[in-house]
């Protein structure tokens, strides 16, 4: 069959120290990355219109017409995998790559679009995803969620550094809200006034009035404590 080119989204995801899992439970290990296969990834990729390429023993090249619909795989997938419980010894988890770039398509897809998704996916940690710069830019506008820049890299095998971005899609804890201190009494506070006449010699006036307010006040409401806000 005649390769021939053409552009599209690669996503590349293994799972990370596979060898370790399998030395320490083979039968146990592919028993849960099949369920894992059936019950999440296959269905999230089959959901964002994704279709698969090749699979090895611990990962597989899925193939995207569309950057938007690769990103939400691959944040949907890693985020579903996080929700699980799992012993952390034995726990299973993917790296991704995601690259939108040329290749040769054929019986087997080939060339640098390949070739750098799989090296982005080399460097995602566990969990994680790695993105090059371009998937970035045609999701901005699209998709919301927070990266952190690792600059242009020279990956093994490419001619040309890539930029590369790391994909925090984790799940950010809410800071928790800051308690007022309450006053002893019942209290008003009094606005500041804002100057209509447009001349800045007037500015005093304004902030006088406030203060004689707020004598004024304090005078005829001393259970109240008076303040300007």
């Amino acid at each position: 069959m005649t390769a021939t080119r053409r552009l599209a989204v690669i996503l590349a995801a293994d799972v990370a120290g596979y060898s370790r899992l399998m030395g320490a439970d083979e039968e146990g290990t592919l028993r849960r990355l099949k369920a894992l296969r059936a019950e999440l990834i296959d269905p999230a990729i089959a959901e964002h219109h994704g279709r698969i390429v090749k699979t090895t023993g611990d990962g597989m090249l899925v193939e995207f017409g569309s950057v938007v619909d690769a990103m939400r795989c691959a944040i949907a997938w890693q985020m579903a995998m996080t929700d699980r419980s799992e012993p952390t010894d034995s726990r299973i988890e993917f790296r991704i790559g995601v690259n939108l770039g040329d290749f040769l398509d054929g019986d087997d897809i080939h060339g640098d679009g390949v070739n750098i998704a799989a090296r982005l996916e080399a460097m995602a940690k566990p969990g994680g995803i790695c993105i090059e710069r371009t998937v970035l830019t045609q999701t901005r506008g699209k998709l919301t969620f927070p990266v952190e820049d690792l600059g242009e890299l020279a990956l093994k095998n490419i001619a040309q550094p890539i930029h590369v971005f790391r994909v925090l899609a984790e799940k950010q804890p809410m800071p928790e809200p800051t308690a007022l201190p309450l006053p002893d009494k019942p209290s008003i506070a009094v606005l500041p006034f804002q100057n209509m006449s447009g001349d800045p010699e007037q500015e005093y006036f304004v902030d006088g009035m406030v203060e004689e307010i707020i004598t004024a006040l304090s005078r005829v409401l001393p259970q109240f404590e008076i303040s300007s806000n």
